[in-house]
């Protein structure tokens, strides 16, 4: 989906998705969709080492 972001307003979602053999309806069924567990647990662990980090003066 990146890559499709990234160029959709230069060549367009379908061209793109006809490329790469994917259906755009495929592509935008995936942009509605909201993010599963695992990237918000990421996103909350990230938070978390980010502190930790800085905390501990940026060291290791």
């Amino acid at each position: 989906m990146g890559y499709i972001d990234e160029h959709k307003d230069r060549r367009g979602v379908e061209p793109i998705c006809k490329v790469l053999q994917v259906a755009p309806t495929t592509y935008y069924a995936a942009k509605m969709r909201p993010p599963s567990a695992r990237p918000l647990r990421d996103a909350d662990t990230t938070a978390v080492i980010k502190k930790v980090h800085a905390e501990n003066y940026g060291v290791y």
